[in-house]
């Protein structure tokens, strides 16, 4: 077995451990139905979250009259709120002890998914409130949102960690959960203003609330095709005396789990990166470009070529390695936007680069998720105790950080330089978009190809080892249950 006090694999392991990663032969094969079904959850769950990560913005400021200043509060106060939720989604969900036909996350997910499209439509509505009280309202509807948000967000991630142990099965399924992330980033970049403006007319509220509705709809259809085409097939050896997690067991995941926190780590600079252009997109298409209509353009052909980018996932991964296609996609990624900020303002090239930028983050973003079900498993071999739901929760309380992160600098720029709302806006402001759009994702990049590069120690033909250890019921120290790890 291996840890880190394990001397090296003998040349001939290491021959078929990698002749074993090559072929995905380790693992039972999964139908592809399954593969692709899983990806329609994050096409789901994009047409409800990625209307908040890039639209709410705007509709609290320019249609509700919300301050940018206390927009920022919004979203940074929301979102730290939010993933302190997320431990307590994972120790509710891990803590379920009758599980029916459906499994234990898929059910969850479901019904969670349906409440999550209502409060979308919620937080796009704005009753006629006092300046205070629309401060009020918007907290409190975002807060629900996300703590929603969070029993739909945790069992969906935890699900791909017991649909199969294959590892190129487990590529296919981080591709399909990204190609559905990044296609409905792609409907809604192009498609929310066009029906926002189709709708509204000079009822720009309006507007917001008909197109977020929309999208609520099909999100929770997309959940439907999800939670249908799934199963729950990996053969867990739980520990079916093991007692109730607390916030203890969550901080023991997280701080056990080396890979884990470096996952955490990185994901805190992708996730603001891409959060932080998403947000941005629509007051530098209005501004900076001078026409708003060229947002829907800009997202249609950025987020396009990012599908297209994210399909190259399984040949990559299969000749590169995770890591690898990562590191190298992140300093791609990081020498395009940098490079966007540096040259003047110009349509085409700021198209081009902001392409290969979105491209090269959306790669290594799709990998991310095979990297989870891959850290749960190692932190069940590690430790001798599964814990899907927490450890994912502790993986998507970075992404809340990022997300809380990212929204204090897009909307904290904008109050900082002065941003006035459908007005002309001041060179010094103009700069501060570009400048958010651009060169804030250009340095996390960076700093994430150092993280993912040099930290992340849990190589592909190691998990390959792992993964038959946990299929013979073995963890690092044993065979699971024989050992007191409710301790």
């Amino acid at each position: 077995m291996l840890d880190d006090e394990t001397p090296t694999i003998s040349n001939n392991r290491k021959k078929t451990l990698a002749q074993e990663l090559a072929d995905g032969q380790h693992g039972t094969r999964i139908p592809l139905s399954q593969k692709i079904a899983y990806g329609f959850g994050d096409f789901g769950n994009g047409f409800m979250f990625d209307l908040g990560q890039a639209y709410l913005t705007k509709f609290w400021i320019d249609a509700a009259g919300i301050g940018a200043g206390a927009v920022a509060g919004i979203f940074g106060f929301t979102k730290i709120f939010d993933a302190f939720m997320d431990p307590i989604a994972g120790s509710v969900i891990d803590n379920r002890k009758k599980i029916g036909k459906s499994g234990k996350f898929r059910p969850v997910m479901m019904v969670s998914a349906i409440i999550l499209g209502i409060m979308t439509v919620v937080t796009f509505t704005m009753p006629n409130l006092s300046p205070t009280g629309k401060i009020v309202y918007a907290y409190a509807a975002y807060m629900i949102w996300g703590a929603v948000y969070s029993f739909t967000n945790d069992p969906y991630g935890s699900l791909a960690s017991v649909m199969t142990r294959n590892v190129q099965d487990r590529s296919f399924i981080a591709t399909s959960r990204q190609v559905g992330s990044v296609g409905a980033q792609f409907l809604t970049g192009i498609a929310f203003i066009p029906l926002m403006t189709m709708f509204g007319g000079n009822n720009e509220k309006h507007g917001f609330l008909i197109a977020a509705t929309i999208f609520a709809i099909l999100g929770v259809l997309m959940f439907l095709i999800c939670y249908l085409g799934t199963r729950e097939n990996v053969d867990v050896h739980r520990d079916k005396s093991a007692k109730a997690e607390g916030f203890k067991d969550y901080f023991k995941v997280v701080f056990t789990n080396g890979p884990l926190f470096v996952i955490i780590l990185m994901t805190i600079f992708t996730i603001s990166a891409m959060n932080t252009n998403n947000q941005m997109m629509v007051f530098f298409a209005q501004y900076n470009l001078g026409n708003i209509g060229l947002q829907p353009i800009v997202n249609g052909i950025m987020m396009g070529t990012s599908i297209v980018g994210v399909f190259m996932i399984p040949m990559l991964t299969k000749h590169f390695g995770k890591r690898k296609t990562a590191m190298v996609s992140f300093i791609i990624g990081a020498a395009a936007n940098i490079l966007n900020f540096i040259l003047p303002t110009n349509v085409i090239t700021f198209i081009i680069l902001v392409t290969i930028g979105y491209t090269a983050l959306a790669i290594p973003n799709g990998i991310t998720w095979a990297f989870v079900s891959d850290v749960i498993d190692y932190g069940e071999w590690h430790t001798g105790m599964r814990k899907e739901a927490i450890t994912y929760a502790a993986f998507n309380f970075s992404r809340k950080l990022a997300q809380s992160l990212a929204a204090l600098v897009s909307a904290g720029i904008l109050a900082l330089t002065g941003y006035i709302a459908n007005a002309h806006q001041t060179p010094k402001t103009l700069t501060g978009i570009k400048a958010a759009m651009t060169l804030y994702p250009g340095i996390c990049l960076l700093i994430a190809a150092v993280v993912i590069g040099f930290l992340y120690k849990l190589s592909d033909d190691r998990y390959v080892q792992i993964a038959k250890d946990l299929d013979n019921g073995i963890w690092e120290n044993g065979k699971i249950g024989d050992q007191d790890v409710k301790k």
